[in-house]
């Protein structure tokens, strides 16, 4: 791939334990370098003339004895002699505090380029070899956001912003998620070494039965691996409020639910669900849209308000979770590989018995429940258990159609496109699907999908792929098909209208490779045709492009619902609107 973005800083997180940092200055840079170093372990050594005016806050540190005060100017041999004696004396990192305008700042950064140690000089990032990020601290979790020397005031304001948008306590939040994956490992290691051990007693007895040795290596480290990915899900799916607000006895219930196998677990007990009779229950199945939660519907949002039990899918966006009263019960599915259909059985078994307790239990899907969302299927269920009369429905917007819009394509385009086919790229049981013939005007849109692209561009694009062969009813290949030119623009979606939103933009010759390279931010969908270059086109040379983010609604941040519709916040009786015909409507 060309690419022609600036370089930018590698992130990296450093254990500065017992390091030594030496600060060059006096004033309240330097106070605050020796703040920073001593937050983070480390022993700060200032070096600044005996005569030197010291910053009221580094004066205080140094009478505490938290600072040694080295009474000279800089002299090279300083960092080379006055380290860790582990390191043979060289210093861990240096601070120069003094600005780029002072001849002795480009001296001493020459100096520790030449010798590769860490340099930082404040106010010249040629000079540093690294810088410090503004960083918001909670516990165990650290943010930092850097602007790569553009304005340290910038990093400073966009870090408050993000430290503002989190819920509190996500750093006790995430000790106590780390307690929850020490246990499992702890667990994980105390159940291998006692099979282990009993493997090794049955191999002292001479017998040739292999029946007490159903359990191997194999078994083990997939339980372990089964174990550590339902964590996972967790921390991805659970809304952040949620997380934040998990205590002690959250984690002991936690572990409990899951047992050692996911498909037995129950983290929801409903056997306290309540068993009230003469209450009618109701279920209602709502798509909660794309992702942004300015995109659901009012009858969804007060579907959200008024439930006593949500049953969630895993993919509904955490913005539209965060909008679920706390009192609220919320189950989140555990779909994946290999356990979708037992996750689907317990989100029915579950809705069905809050339907037996009278209950309103609300099923949220993510985009809408009849496209991809089986909605269809969970309404034919609830009415052959007895309850049809009391199943509603509530669409949402879907991101096949909704997603190409956030990402500058016209599905349909005068001249371009005149037809839109929604397709899906996983069928049942994980079995691949006819691939659709190609049509000029058409565009495609793949949902569930990206997991197997190379799979997917392949049926595209041959007849010989051997997911087409499978595919076709007949076991042969149908060479009928009119095949996708390689060099149609396309596009991956991924995560739309959320704020980490991201769009490739390629041709189905370089859409596996780059998703390979740039790698999944699920949920995604590909978008295919030529409606996808109307708007965007790659430039000569790139095999693809990135953008990423999502700034759709900003104009809107703030406008009350009048506003949006009368553009003002007074009563604007007086605006009238014609239709097609000349009839004035009045507003």
């Amino acid at each position: 791939m060309i690419s022609n973005m600036v370089p930018v800083s590698l992130l990296t997180s450093i254990d500065s334990t017992g390091h030594i940092h030496l600060v060059v200055g006096s004033n309240p840079l330097a106070a605050a370098r020796c703040a920073k170093s001593l937050e983070v372990g480390a022993k700060p050594l200032l070096v600044a003339p005996e005569t030197a005016e010291l910053h009221y806050a580094l004066q205080k540190r140094i009478d505490n004895g938290e600072v040694d005060w080295l009474k000279k100017g800089f002299e090279d041999e300083d960092i080379l002699r006055l380290g860790r004696e582990e390191i043979n004396g060289v210093v861990d990192a240096v601070f120069v505090t003094s600005g780029p305008r002072d001849p002795l700042s480009a001296h001493i950064s020459q100096l520790c380029r030449r010798n590769r140690i860490p340099v930082n000089v404040s106010d010249a990032p040629s000079l540093c070899t690294f810088s410090i990020l503004s960083t918001h601290t909670d516990g165990p979790l650290q943010i930092g956001v850097t602007t790569n020397g553009r304005g340290c005031k910038l990093s400073s304001r966009i870090r408050r912003e993000i430290a503002s948008s989190l819920p509190p306590n996500l750093g006790s939040a995430c000790a106590r998620l780390g307690t929850i994956r020490k246990r499992i490992q702890e667990e994980d290691h105390l159940t291998h070494m006692a099979i282990a051990g009993d493997l090794d007693e049955e191999d002292s007895i001479d017998q040739t039965s292999a029946f007490n040795k159903l359990v191997t290596e194999a078994d083990l480290d997939a339980a372990k691996n089964r174990r550590i990915r339902w964590l996972s899900q967790i921390c991805e799916y659970w809304p952040l409020r949620r997380l934040a607000n998990i205590t002690d006895s959250d984690v002991e219930s936690v572990l409990k639910s899951y047992a050692a196998n996911p498909s037995n677990s129950t983290p929801l007990d409903t056997t306290n669900i309540d068993s009230r009779t003469d209450k009618k229950g109701r279920i209602i199945l709502a798509g909660s849209g794309p992702g942004h939660p300015d995109l659901l519907t009012r009858v969804t949002h007060k579907a959200i308000l008024s439930a006593d039990l949500i049953l969630a899918d895993k993919l509904v966006p955490s913005g539209v979770l965060d909008l679920i009263p706390r009192r609220t019960p919320v189950h989140i599915a555990r779909k994946f590989p290999g356990n979708a259909e037992l996750a689907q059985t317990e989100l029915l078994e579950l809705g069905l018995a809050g339907l037996k307790a009278g209950k309103i239990v609300l099923r949220l899907k993510q985009g809408d429940p009849y496209i991809y969302g089986r909605g269809g299927e969970e309404f034919e269920y609830f009415r052959k258990e007895g309850f049809g009369e009391v199943v509603s429905v509530l669409p949402g917007i879907t991101s096949a159609l909704s997603a190409p819009l956030f990402a500058g394509i016209p599905a349909t385009q005068r001249g371009v496109s005149d037809q839109v086919l929604i397709c899906t790229g996983t069928g049942r049981k994980g079995k691949p699907t006819v691939p659709p013939e190609y049509v000029d005007t058409r565009t495609v849109v793949f949902l569930m999908a990206l997991h197997r692209i190379n799979g997917l561009v392949a049926d595209l694009t041959t007849w010989d792929s051997e997911d087409a062969k499978v595919a076709d009813e007949n076991g042969e290949v149908d060479r009928r098909r009119k095949l996708w030119p390689k060099e149609t623009p396309c596009a991956v979606i991924e995560r739309a209208s959320c704020p980490d939103q991201r769009v490739i933009r390629t041709t189905l010759e370089f859409v596996g490779v780059a998703i390979e390279e740039e790698g999944s931010r699920p949920p995604g969908l590909l978008v295919l045709g030529k409606a996808c270059e109307v708007l965007n086109k790659l430039d000569i040379g790139r095999k693809w492009i990135v953008e990423e983010g999502f700034k759709g609604f900003e104009d809107f941040e703030g406008m009350g619902l009048e506003e949006l519709v009368l553009g003002g916040k007074e009563d604007r009786p007086d605006v009238v609107r014609g239709d097609s015909i000349g009839r004035e409507l009045k507003v």
